[in-house]
């Protein structure tokens, strides 16, 4: 699984190296400019070629020359007073050297610069000038449309991963509103590229490293806009913010570059997060359906069906060797008129399904879709978990705990799974939703990572905290995110039902043999996957039909 770090864990890292002697800060700054550059010419080779394409001036210019074509390539470079900036003058004094205009400006004090920043803008002033970025408390930058949007990248070098406080004066970066006014007029125009291409270095400027969030003064209205690139070039891992909140919108698209840290063992301090990733096992020819467990998913009475339905199908489409849904007597007619495959018994309440779970070969229980927050739904939840087995906790069987959900943690045990959206974590953590969603003022800010692991060392199972960043964690420290975002944003999941596939392709892996946490991790994963695979106009319905070919994707 892919790394994500925090701000500390990535600093632990270089700092290791450099007390190690295997490299010195500047040569890793040095490394981190040449990655940016790099990063810059395979994102757009046009801005790696000459100028006029190659043609030269005069008579052999073809009849499609436009003056745009010798548009020179410009950078304006904007350095903040730390490392992110000595990164900055790097990028600016190798693309100088490659003929391009460039322009610095610097946030900040030079005299105050870190002495690897400090000598960096040495090197860069015997190339070029530096300008500062306020004049009397007025901004000395703006954007001038007649020189910096065609060939232009814009580089943010302002404030990386090292930003632990909003900047106050931030509305003073007048290009940020610029640029964004820019870019909405860009599906108007045929050709070239109308705003400056903006490249942050780390993270956007503004984004809290470790969790994602905007950090903001906690004044409203917000008085000022981050920046929002089109390209981030971080170094050795990505870090949480790229996964997490506003983070993976802000950045763009997101580049890693080496910078020789592979060989550095692994200091960073606490447990590293990953990006969750399948786990999947293939069926071996041998095995018979009960070899891959026997699921079974509790069902709400008449009228409150499909959410059960709906996670059968996905624990059967995802590896279960048999499905049985549990119905009260007054829904058995509906739930057998939409049932094939999978099996319809008949329970009614606690007393019933501790009967049924007298078969062993029952071997993971899903309940919570559709059940109702009655207190019968509470007997059931106590009568399943008093039965130890593999168990996943979704929407009813979460909130009715609401009120006490102390009563809830006590009950559960290590082989289960909690699958709560924002409004049910909220609903059963309540102080860890209010310490996420307060206003992010300093860093690092409170993650969602952060109350994840807090939320399964407290419940003593496996959370997995839906949304677009997914994130799941054990009561042990470990946790992975599955983000959906970049080439795997996926906004149709956004609708009724895919939450309780989701809970079923759970199932379906825990009775299959899939430890608690491999299971969340692998079924979220796969469910963005089947999400990407039916496109836009999926409903719930579908995900499960998906699996087959994302199967075959995968190489099962």
């Amino acid at each position: 699984m892919t790394e994500l770090l925090t701000a500390a864990q990535m600093r632990a890292i270089e700092q290791a190296a450099i007390e190690s002697g295997e490299v010195t800060g500047l040569e890793l700054m040095e490394r981190a400019g040449q990655g940016v550059v790099e990063a810059i010419f395979e994102e757009w080779p046009e801005l790696a070629e000459p100028a006029d394409g190659g043609r030269g001036a005069g008579p052999s210019r073809s009849p499609e020359y436009s003056e745009k074509d010798e548009s020179p390539r410009r950078a304006v470079v904007l350095c903040g007073p730390g490392n992110n900036g000595g990164d900055g003058f790097v990028v600016a004094r190798l693309l100088k050297q490659r003929g391009w205009e460039v322009e610095v400006f610097l946030y900040g004090d030079p005299d105050k610069l870190p002495p690897d920043a400090k000598a960096n803008y040495e090197r860069w002033r015997e190339l070029g000038a530096v300008v500062p970025y306020f004049d009397e408390g007025e901004s000395a930058f703006a954007l001038d449309p007649a020189r910096y949007r065609e060939n232009t990248v814009l580089v943010d070098a302002l404030f990386g991963t090292g930003l632990t406080r909003p900047v106050e004066n931030f509305n003073s970066f007048g290009w940020v509103t610029q640029i964004t006014e820019w870019r909405l007029i860009e599906p108007l125009r045929k050709g070239g590229f109308p705003a400056p291409r903006v490249v942050s270095i780390d993270l956007p400027s503004g984004v809290c490293t470790d969790s994602g969030e905007l950090l903001q003064s906690g004044k409203t209205p917000r008085e000022f806009e981050e920046v929002r690139a089109d390209l981030t070039v971080t170094f050795h891992r990505k870090k949480l913010a790229h996964a997490l909140a506003n983070g993976p919108e802000q950045s763009g698209k997101v580049v890693v570059k080496s910078i020789g840290l592979e060989t550095v063992g692994s200091t960073e301090p606490g447990e590293v997060a990953k990006s969750a990733e399948p786990n999947l096992k293939r069926k071996r020819g041998r095995h018979h359906k009960y070899s891959h467990g026997h699921a079974l998913v509790l069902s709400g009475g008449h009228g409150k069906t499909g959410a059960a339905r709906l996670a059968a199908r996905g624990a059967l489409r995802i590896g279960a060797g048999l499905v049985t849904v549990g119905s009260p007597r007054s829904a058995m007619f509906e739930n057998g008129a939409n049932l094939t495959a999978i099996m319809l018994r008949q329970i009614d309440g606690a007393h019933g399904v501790s009967e049924m779970l007298e078969d062993e070969r029952f071997n993971a229980v899903c309940l919570g879709p559709g059940l109702g927050r009655g207190a019968d739904t509470q007997a059931v939840v106590m009568a399943v978990l008093k039965e130890n087995r593999a168990t996943v906790l979704d929407a009813d069987a979460l909130t009715r705990f609401e009120l006490k959900p102390e009563a809830l943690f006590e009950l559960l045990h290590e082989n289960c799974v909690l699958t709560p959206h924002g409004g049910e974590f909220a609903k059963l953590f309540p102080d860890l939703a209010e310490k996420l969603n307060a206003p992010a003022t300093t860093g690092p800010a409170f993650s969602k990572v952060d109350a994840t692991r807090e939320a399964a060392k407290r419940a003593g199972c496996v959370v997995l905290f839906k949304g677009p960043d997914t994130v799941i964690a054990a009561p042990d420290g470990r946790c992975s995110v599955n983000s959906a975002h970049y080439d795997r944003s996926a906004p149709w999941l956004a609708t009724a039902g895919s939450g309780d596939v989701l809970a079923g392709f759970i199932t379906g892996l825990m009775a299959r043999g899939f430890s608690p946490m491999q299971a969340a991790e692998t079924a979220a994963y796969i469910h963005v996957e089947c999400a990407l695979n039916f496109g836009p106009g999926l409903i719930a319905e579908d995900l499960p039909e998906q699996i087959p070919a994302v199967f075959r994707k995968l190489g099962l």
